[in-house]
């Protein structure tokens, strides 16, 4: 019998995420060939290598270098991740980089903690070839959550540091220094053409010992006279000559100095409105910049060309482009972290308080305005609270349909955490608790739990601090989704509870009003039904079912009390689950089969196909004559789910076909449907996964000679 491993799904590409290699890479066959002896000498070991040297010494471009090279020796893959450890953020979290290498393999829900996320890294890649890159670590423990298992894995760490603590994982150590003056003018001469250098010799040689054999420093300066084919190589020396102000010393340390002296004469011939732009994008409080979050952090206009902007900036070597995205097709640039602190120290000096918030906060309102557009696209039912924006977006959403906006939440949810992060640093708490709010589709369609309930904890923080009952609820009960989801089950009841005292609260203070009420009491009763749903879910999957019945029931009434027909259609669909889970499936089929209907006039398909899925599953419980009829309800509802993109629920409705078919006696056909689902399960996380494995265990032998089940 097989049971499939958590390696990469079939269907998964294999991922080359390296960054290509810049055109004007320059020597470095010494330590090209000192890392080949490296590597060599542990060909028989987990591989890790660390390159160690001061910031703009060119290590990020060595490694994609020297791994690039041997792409054949990794057909499973080449992974890359920015550690970020120097940024002014705090360095990236291992959690969200093993979740995004997890992704890249093809797991697209990863488990939400650490501990659990990590173990299915190393399954994942235990006896695969991969490289991996991990770029610009800050300290060893940063790096161990992610050195793959495999002894055919090879690991490139880069950092400004040693990293000898690395050493106790049997690291290799490279470290590199800055380039010999030849060197620095060879590559000077490559960026700005060997007849200028030709010309003027000695101050090419200026220029490059300015620069302090630094290749960031010496792309800069070179960028800038490349853009300027007339002005003299001594011009350039004398700029950077004047750069070199002694009250500058401290920034020596790991090269900064000689960076900053680049940067400064780069920035002095940059046109007014090209350095502002330079100066605001240094305050984006995100990694990775695309045209609209430029056209937001600069206050271009819609017919202003933010693209153009990038590429100027990226011409002059203050940008580094990144290509654009497979799934949005945007493009993608980014700053090395010395640039972007020299953007931010020029926007300090040149900018006002005011301005500079400004900047900061037309990046939040532009994350914020496209979440909820998305928001409105895929799950228009939860789109019913405000939104505060300190001005109107100036720009269409990135997206013109609902799969677009599915993509774009996908690809930007690194983006948009760090954003969330950030408005919450800055005190901006309306919006830190509207954007988790506007990210319910990502929560739920994708499954981040970990982001789930971190943007929930900050939201619900953010919104007792600005007073508002409406978000608070909201956080409370979207929050308490996720924990239940991840099985914290009692905290889950607790945030429910939390949300069901605050709506009765707010019902008490507004009946006997005046005026009845109005609107607002009729918000607080469904919130209060609402909170009792939420305790009946969390209630059904902790097994408490006589509990989760009585919750139910009252939401129930709330909601047909109050004409909520989609809110009512949901809670029968968990009625019919109860009745499913304490084995009596006939008491189960009306009250699904009634939220069937509601949700198809409702337009809410994948609530709909969760109904269908579970008739289908009463039916193959009834057995005799409906067993065949659920099992054709059970492959509708799988297509779907299909259409939908709900691999979870994919996942749950094979489950249930191969229930049916192992029910039959036909454990071929169950193997087959328990392995597809598992196969969809293993990016769910490990509950249903390490449940299915024990199922598919338990199926008697298999007849080889028997026909393959269906797919």
């Amino acid at each position: 019998m097989h049971i499939h491993s958590a390696a990469r799904p079939p269907s998964a590409p294999a991922p080359r995420q390296l960054p290509p290699v810049p055109a004007h890479f320059t020597n470095r066959h010494t330590e090209l060939a000192a890392l080949d002896r490296l590597v060599g000498a542990a060909r028989h070991a987990s591989r890790i290598v660390v390159i160690s040297g001061p910031a703009g010494v060119g290590k990020t471009a060595l490694a994609r270098r020297w791994l690039l090279a041997r792409a054949d020796a990794f057909p499973d893959g080449q992974l890359y991740a920015d550690l970020r450890g120097h940024a002014d953020d705090g360095p990236a979290r291992p959690n969200e980089l093993l979740g995004e290498f997890l992704r890249a393999l093809g797991h697209e829900r990863p488990p939400a903690e650490l501990r659990e996320r990590a173990a299915l890294w190393r399954t994942a890649t235990a006896g695969s070839r991969i490289a991996v890159l991990l770029d610009n670590a800050l300290s060893a423990a940063q790096v161990r959550p992610l050195l793959p298992a495999a002894q055919g894995a090879l690991t490139v760490v880069t950092s400004r540091g040693r990293l000898t603590g690395l050493g106790m994982d049997g690291a290799a150590f490279q470290p590199l220094d800055v380039l010999a003056a030849k060197d620095a003018v060879r590559l000077l001469s490559r960026r700005v053409g060997a007849d200028r250098v030709h010309r003027e010799p000695e101050a090419a040689l200026k220029v490059a010992t300015a620069c302090a054999g630094l290749p960031l420093a010496v792309c800069v300066a070179a960028a800038r006279l490349a853009a300027r084919p007339r002005q003299p190589l001594a011009a350039m020396a004398g700029a950077l000559g004047r750069g070199a102000a002694p009250a500058l010393d401290a920034l020596r340390i790991e090269g900064e100095y000689a960076v900053r002296g680049a940067l400064d004469a780069s920035y002095r011939h940059l046109e007014p409105e090209l350095a502002r732009c330079y100066r605001c994008l240094g305050l984006a409080p995100v990694a990775v910049l695309t045209p609209p979050v430029a056209a937001a952090a600069c206050r271009l206009g819609p017919g202003a060309d933010a693209v153009e902007v990038l590429d100027e900036l990226a011409e002059v070597n203050l940008l580094e482009d990144l290509g654009p995205d497979p799934r949005t097709g945007l493009g993608r640039y980014r700053f090395h972290d010395l640039v972007r602190a020299h953007a931010q120290r020029l926007a300090e000096a040149e900018e006002t308080a005011a301005e500079a918030a400004a900047a900061v906060r037309r990046v939040v309102d532009y994350h914020l305005a496209v979440a909820t557009a998305a928001e409105a696209l895929l799950s228009p039912s939860h789109r019913t609270l405000r939104r505060d924006y300190a001005e109107p977006l100036a720009q269409e959403p990135p997206f013109a349909d609902a799969p677009g906006a599915l993509r774009w939440l996908d690809a930007e949810r690194t983006q948009l955490m760090a954003v969330l992060r950030t408005a919450e640093a800055k005190g901006m708490y309306a919006a830190v608790w509207q954007l988790a709010d506007a990210l319910w589709p990502m929560f739920l369609r994708l499954r981040p739990y970990d982001l789930w309930i971190e943007a929930h904890e900050r939201g619900l923080a953010a919104a007792r601090r600005a007073g508002d009952r409406e978000g608070e609820s909201r956080m409370l009960t979207s929050g308490g989704t996720g924990l239940r989801n991840v099985g914290r089950h009692d905290e889950a009841i607790a945030w429910f509870t939390q949300a069901l005292r605050a709506a009765r609260d707010e019902v008490a203070r507004l009946t006997g009003h005046p005026d009845g009420g109005g609107p607002a009491l009729a918000a607080a009763h469904r919130a209060e039904a609402q909170a009792l749903h939420g305790i009946g879910q969390s209630c059904r999957l902790a097994g408490r079912l006589a509990e989760a019945a009585d919750h139910f029931e009252r939401a129930l009434a709330l909601r047909e009390a109050a004409g909520h027909r989609r809110g009512t259609a949901l809670t029968r669909i968990c009625l019919g689950d109860v009745a499913l889970a304490a084995g009596r499936p006939d008491d189960a089929l009306e009250p699904l089969a009634r939220a069937r209907v509601d949700l198809l006039a409702e337009d809410d398909p994948y609530d709909a196909a969760r109904a269908l899925a579970f008739i289908g599953h009463c039916r193959t419980l009834i057995g005799g004559g409906e067993r065949a009829a659920g099992e054709e309800q059970l492959r509708a509802a799988l297509a779907e789910f299909e259409a939908t993109g709900a691999a979870h629920w994919q996942g749950r409705v094979l489950e249930m076909l191969g229930e049916s078919a192992e029910s039959r006696g036909d454990p071929d056909a169950a193997l087959q449907w328990y392995e597809d689902s598992l196969a969809r399960y293993t990016s769910a996380g490990a509950p249903d996964t390490d449940r299915l494995a024990r199922r598919i265990r338990q199926l008697p032998p298999t007849d080889p000679a028997a026909p393959p089940g269906p797919s």
